[in-house]
This record gives structure tokens, C-alpha cells and sequence, in this order.
């Protein structure tokens, strides 16, 4: 006898909410040392649906936006969106979650949410009390987050869950359709599916969404705030942070363990050939400071953490590092470049955003490792707003050229400044999805 697709639907919700509970302990055990190991708080009770300060929603009465981000990529990427939430939605509160504590920790220096949280564990009663709690009008879901549970009950609750800027890596692509049976069971409750390329969305309707609810709306990073930055303005920046005014200043941004160990060198043999020199050194997780901060030691330089320091200090010389070991400060950073390096490419972690130097008109240099942005690096190379290099002899090679060539680094710049102008309009086509359900 065949078993009707309602029934296979119970058995899997069924089945998965059994499985969570034997999850749970594991689940909160790794929550727990994760946290504690960089020093935040574990927030468990947000984690299960116990949502502080919720009354900040209520003023008024008015009706909510729920938007999620992952971490501190996705948080960035939401930044175009949510400013258009606030201004075409005024009279809407708009709840901000996250998923880990950096994302958290950027999202609430976002003036435009009323409440910034943590997302709840895909448990059934964490997820149910987040629902009731927040209440939201519409839900709209950065990137990939794909929970059965959470889309299931804002469903059942009849409100509409939107995926916006969606991507499926080729990396991830791969795992995703072995486990479609899976994710089907948890895209089949979206609203709609805003996908930031054609094959992004041929890639999530092969694993189980449905073809009609899915549009390619283009990548929000495009639509980030792009200008180019006036020598006055850097000049004041490099005085704040206390970075030399008179030299060619590189900074290494979102770098990963193995990265560091490769750009040092490079800095070290560039200084030795005698340019005046200055690295910032921005690790993608701020908690890596102190290891980082030894292996400067041991490699013999002079470095000061921009944890331990305020701004307007002395200015630190020619030849040191500046180790920023905090959240939020990566585009004020990039602003007050002559070269950037883009880290989590010279190691396979998938790269990082190349937009956001390209938005401050610096041009960057980033490594073989950019599986997780292929579409915008293929750009920057087409639109020449950047250097790709395969390894640190050519990192080294391609710094040099930059120091010694301002005008080169002048029109790279602006190459980027062109690619943004040209390549933006994804929130437009976001917000009339959004309009449709509001």
C-alpha cells in the first residue's frame, strides 16, 4: 500500500523531534564550551525561547519583522536590507536574531532593529515559545538557514517565512542533494525563495523547493554603501587608531589559522627591501588574538592589541603590527588602507566578502581559496578591482607592485567602485517580494 505523502510528513516531524531530544544534551554540552572558551555568555535561556526585553516590540502595538542572520558574513550582507525594512516600514518593529556571538555582537550596533537575540534551537518548545513571544508578522531568513521545526511552526502559525539572499555553495551543494530528503521536508514551508543566482536556484529546487515560490533577486552584498574615501578622512582614521600617517599601510582582514603564518613573512621581506611599511592584522575570530599575538612576539615585531589600547595613542611606527582583536571596525579599517588582503583564501576556508574593499575604493589581494564567493570574485577579476595570487611568493610579488605603484592602486580602486555601481539592485527586488506579504 502506498504511503500518502501527509503520512511520510508526520513520520519525518515525528521522527525529528525525537531525535532532537537525544541531541539536545550534546547540543547544549558544545554551546556551552564554545561559549565559555571565548569568553561569552552561553545565553541559553534566548537559545530556548526565553526572549528578553521583548516589550521593546510592543510599543504601540506595532506589528513585527523577524530577520535572521547566521553570523557576522550574513549580518553584513542583511545590513541593505534592513535599512530598506526601516524606511519602506517605519510603523513595524523589526527583531534581529543571530546565531553566533560576533553576529550578535555587530547586529547590535545596527540602529535600525528594535531587538537583537539569539535564534532558538530547532527544538519544538524553544521554537513554539520564540514564535508566540515575538509574534512576527513576516520572518525573512538570511542565506541558508534551513530548520524544519522553526519554518513548520511559523506555518502552522500562518506566518510567512522568506529566504532572502539565498546561496548554495559548490562546496555545499553536493552534501545538501544527498540530503534532500531532509531539507524538502523544511523549503516546502517557505513562502518564497529570493536566490542570489540562476543556478542558486536551480541548485534549490534540485534539493526539494518548489520551483514556483523561487526567484533569482541578486546578491544584497552588492548594495552595500560604496564611496571613495578622502585623504582627509583617512588621515583622521590612521590617527585614530594610531596607524602611521606618512606609509603605505596594508591590512590583512578576516585572517584564518595558517594564514597569519604566511602573510608575516611576506610583511618581514617586504620591510627588508626597504619600503616604510604598516600591517593591520584583523583575524576573523577576535578570541585568536592572544595566539596571534605570540607568534608576532616570537617573529620578533612589536605589535599593540586594539583591545588594550584607546583611540588617538601615540602612533605606533613603520615596521609594527596593529592586532585588532575586536568586533565591528573591519570597514573603518579598510578606509584607512592603501592595500588590502582578504583573508580565509590562502587557506581552503572559501574566502571572504572582496565587495567590502571594493566599496571604499582599495583595491585588494586575496589568495586561490574563494569557493564561497566565486560569482563576486570572478567580477573583481572582470571589472580588475583586484589580484588574485596562488601562494605567498605571490602575495609578495603583487604587494610590491602595489607599494611601488600608487596610480595602479588609484585605478584598481576604482574599477571596484564601478563594479558596485553596476551591480546593485538586489534590495529592490527583494522588497517587492517582501511588499507582497506586508
Amino acid at each position: 500500500m502506498a504511503i500518502s505523502p501527509i503520512h511520510t510528513k508526520c513520520m519525518f516531524f515525528f521522527c525529528y523531534n525525537i531525535l532532537s531530544l537525544f541531541l539536545l544534551i550534546p547540543v547544549c554540552i558544545y554551546h556551552f564550551y564554545r561559549s565559555a572558551s571565548r569568553g561569552r555568555k552561553a545565553a541559553f535561556g534566548e537559545r530556548f525561547g526565553f526572549i528578553p526585553a521583548v516589550h521593546r516590540l510592543r510599543k504601540g502595538d506595532r506589528p513585527v519583522i523577524w530577520l535572521h542572520a547566521v553570523s557576522v558574513g550574513e549580518t553584513i550582507a542583511a545590513r541593505p536590507l534592513l535599512k530598506a525594512l526601516r524606511s519602506h516600514y517605519p510603523d513595524h518593529a523589526i527583531a534581529f536574531s543571530c546565531t553566533t556571538e560576533t553576529g550578535r555582537s555587530l547586529a547590535e550596533g545596527y540602529a535600525e532593529q528594535d531587538l537583537c537575540f539569539y535564534f532558538p534551537f530547532d527544538f519544538l518548545p524553544a521554537v513554539s515559545r520564540a514564535l508566540d513571544t515575538i509574534r512576527p508578522r513576516l520572518i525573512i531568513i538570511m542565506e541558508t538557514e534551513i530548520w524544519p521545526n522553526f519554518t513548520r511552526q511559523a506555518a502552522l502559525r500562518g506566518i510567512p517565512v522568506l529566504l532572502a539572499n539565498g546561496r548554495i555553495s559548490d562546496r555545499s551543494f553536493p552534501r545538501y542533494l544527498r540530503f534532500s530528503w531532509f531539507f524538502r521536508q523544511a523549503l516546502q514551508y517557505f513562502a518564497a525563495l529570493c536566490m542570489q543566482t540562476e543556478t542558486d536556484r536551480q541548485r534549490i529546487t534540485a534539493i526539494g523547493a518548489a520551483l514556483e515560490r523561487t526567484i533569482t533577486a541578486g546578491n544584497l552584498k552588492y548594495d552595500i554603501p560604496s564611496r571613495l574615501i578622502e585623504p582627509e578622512e583617512r588621515l583622521a582614521l590612521r590617527r585614530q587608531y594610531g596607524v602611521p600617517e606618512d606609509c603605505c599601510v596594508l591590512v590583512a582582514g578576516s585572517t584564518h589559522p595558517g594564514e597569519e603564518e604566511q602573510i608575516v613573512p611576506v610583511y618581514r621581506a617586504l620591510l627588508k627591501e626597504g619600503f616604510s611599511l604598516f600591517l593591520v592584522l584583523v583575524p576573523r575570530h577576535p578570541e585568536r588574538g592572544g595566539e596571534v599575538e605570540m607568534q608576532l612576539r616570537h617573529d620578533g615585531f612589536n605589535s599593540r592589541r586594539r583591545s588594550g589600547c584607546s583611540d588617538y595613542q601615540e602612533p605606533q611606527s613603520p615596521g609594527e603590527v596593529l592586532l585588532v582583536d575586536t568586533i565591528g571596525e573591519l570597514m573603518k579599517l579598510y578606509a584607512l588602507a592603501d592595500l588590502i588582503f582578504v583573508g580565509g583564501s590562502l587557506v581552503p576556508t572559501g574566502g571572504h566578502n572582496l565587495l567590502e574593499p571594493a566599496s571604499v575604493g582599495v583595491p585588494s589581494l586575496f589568495g586561490p581559496h574563494m569557493t564561497n564567493f566565486r560569482e563576486i570574485t570572478a567580477l573583481v577579476l572582470q571589472y580588475g578591482a583586484g589580484i588574485q595570487v596562488d601562494s605567498p611568493d605571490g602575495l609578495h610579488s603583487a604587494c610590491r607592485e602595489m607599494i611601488t605603484c600608487p596610480d595602479l592602486r588609484n585605478v584598481l580602486g576604482q574599477n571596484g567602485l564601478k563594479l558596485l555601481r553596476d551591480s546593485g539592485g538586489a534590495t529592490r527586488r527583494h522588497m517587492e517580494v517582501v511588499t507582497s506579504y506586508l
